[in-house]
């Protein structure tokens, strides 16, 4: 099977959409990263819709017609009937002309493949012994039915599909042709590799306006009316079973889209529950009209009704129809390989999530799988991981974190915008001397603290960090800080207890102001000592030189 949605790594933001909306869940997480299992995938394009990143991609062929446009062979393009509602006021004229100019030897309407199907699907009601019919027109059906009810194969319409009859019915008319379908459907590009040829290439109506708008082509507005065109109501919802005639004796006429109702069908259908039906199946809800790439680009369900509903005549179109020979293909089971878990095992792995009883299951499909069982065979199928479980994530984070808060020798409380305790820990409970949280618990902040640090956190927006705080009322010193959280809606505020730290503190500096004090005293004391004896030998000194002056004159005078 060919890869047709490829991934755009970077832009996979691990959300889990792309496998909440995939109808087989054929994606598997791994690194954080959405990757599509092509063995498993229906190709019906839900996650290309639906992915908000824009990460999933449909891979591009217009190269590789550019290529045979460049070749020797003439190159037909096979128009889907839904391009008029993609290209709104577009006729088959105008459409032929802009893609003449891409090169395009002609452009024929698929609806003329499509009136040949719904003849073939009449013959087979009418001459066939057939129990049930599914018609086989949407290729996401028929990989839908080969890879996950095989069983159900033989009421597949074993036909070829009208993209498929209508090149077929190109290349009998051209021998040498090649052939381009170009429709709203990424499915069609894994059809067209599977058709041995008959389809050489399929593009998207997304990948036809780019190329148009890079040569500067402008499609014309131009409808011509054509009452010989009544299968262009086949991309419609029911739009089959208005072009057949419907008066195969005991038969039932239904039709089924969405890729849910077509999977409960299918089990009704192995079951026993239906019998004697003709069921026109389509993946898409809506149908080709609300195809992938319509519903990405050109979302308009009811108006796109409308446009081919006025755009379809009340006549087929005037073709030959081939042998029923020519018409026939046999639709082959598509092995998966799936290998599925023991019941012990399913259970070892809802006991890692958390689940060990039926009520810790809650299936609420955040992970994208409608029960946590089913989560749990993905997890061992390699699908899946367990940390794609939110409430298993949530439950782990709340566990860590509460028991971090439980533990911490810091003081938690949680204040709201009202100013009323939303929680507390033991410490503290410890540090404002109460029996339990429970006193405290939806009480007012100012009951056991200052309210004036958490208003000026309220008011400015900024974080109050480690400030140093005296709790008079409980004789306890604390380094506070106090952090808007929940864009201001509530506060959180530690306090980290340093009443020792300080005790010890004001201690030593008790005892340092006292060592000084001392020193003060004994250096005050030995200064006055020092100036008593310094002014003892002071007035010695002085009687010393009187007496020595006096000698000294005495001497001069003998």
């Amino acid at each position: 099977m060919s890869n047709c949605l490829k991934l755009k790594k970077s832009n996979c933001k691990d959300c889990y959409k792309c496998i909440r909306n995939c109808p087989v869940k054929s994606i598997r997480f791994s690194g954080g990263q959405a990757h599509i299992i092509a063995n498993d995938c229906i190709l019906c394009g839900r996650c290309f819709v639906v992915c908000p990143q824009g990460a999933k991609e449909i891979v591009n062929d217009t190269e590789k017609v550019r290529v045979m446009l460049n070749g020797d062979a003439p190159v037909y393009a096979s128009l889907a009937p839904s391009f008029i509602a993609n290209y709104e006021g577009v006729g088959i004229e105008s459409m032929r002309k802009a893609l003449q100019q891409l090169g395009f030897a002609d452009v024929e309407e698929t609806a003329i493949g499509a009136t040949m199907v719904k003849r073939e699907y009449d013959r087979i009601l009418r001459e066939e012994d057939r129990e049930i019919l599914i018609s086989s027109c949407c290729h996401s059906v028929n990989l839908l039915i080969r890879k996950y009810f095989p069983s159900l194969l033989k009421y597949l319409a074993d036909v070829v599909t009208p993209m498929h009859a209508h090149c077929q019915d190109i290349k009998r008319r051209h021998p040498e042709a090649k052939t381009v379908f170009i429709g709203p459907c990424v499915a069609k590009k894994d059809e067209a590799e599977e058709s041995g040829g008959v389809v050489d290439a399929a593009l998207t109506f997304e990948e036809l306006t780019q190329w148009l708008k890079a040569e500067n082509i402008t499609l014309e507005k131009e409808i011509i009316p054509n009452d010989e065109s009544l299968a262009r109501y086949f991309p419609t919802s029911g739009g089959i079973l208005k072009t057949m005639k419907q008066d195969a004796p005991g038969f039932t006429y239904m039709v089924i889209d969405g890729p849910e109702n077509c999977i409960s069908a299918l089990k009704d259908i192995k079951h026993g529950k239906l019998s004697h039906c003709f069921i026109e199946m389509s993946i898409c809800s809506g149908s080709c009209v609300c195809g992938p790439v319509m519903e990405k680009y050109h979302k308009n369900p009811v108006r796109d009704y409308v446009a081919v509903a006025q755009y379809a005549g009340t006549k087929d179109f005037p073709v030959e129809q081939p042998a029923f020979v020519e018409m026939k293909h046999d639709y082959l089971q598509i092995s998966r390989d799936v290998l599925m878990p023991a019941e012990y095992e399913i259970k070892a792995i809802l006991k890692e999530l958390g689940k060990t009883k039926p009520e810790d299951e809650l299936n609420c499909g955040s992970c994208g799988y409608n029960s946590c069982r089913e989560k749990a065979i993905a997890i061992f199928q390699g699908k899946a991981d367990k940390f794609m479980c939110l409430p298993f994530l949530k439950e782990k984070a709340e566990n860590f974190s509460d028991s971090i808060v439980r533990n911490t020798p810091n003081a938690v409380f949680v204040v709201n915008e009202d100013m009323e305790i939303q929680q507390v820990n033991k410490a503290g409970v410890r540090l404002v001397n109460l029996r339990g949280e429970g006193d405290i618990l939806g009480e007012n902040i100012v009951r056991i603290l200052d309210p004036l640090p958490f208003l000026k956190v309220q008011q400015t927006g900024k974080a109050i960090m480690d400030q140093l705080e005296y709790l008079a009322e409980y004789d306890k010193y604390v380094v506070q800080t106090i952090v808007p959280v929940e864009n201001g809606r509530s506060m959180l505020c530690i306090m980290h207890d340093v009443t020792e730290e300080e005790k010890e503190r004001h201690r030593r500096e008790n005892i340092s102001r006292q060592t000084a004090e001392v020193a003060d005293q004994v250096v005050d004391k030995q200064m006055r000592i020092v100036q008593e004896i310094a002014s003892l030998l002071g007035e010695t000194a002085a009687e010393t030189k009187i007496a020595l002056s006096k000698l000294k004159e005495y001497i001069h005078e003998e």
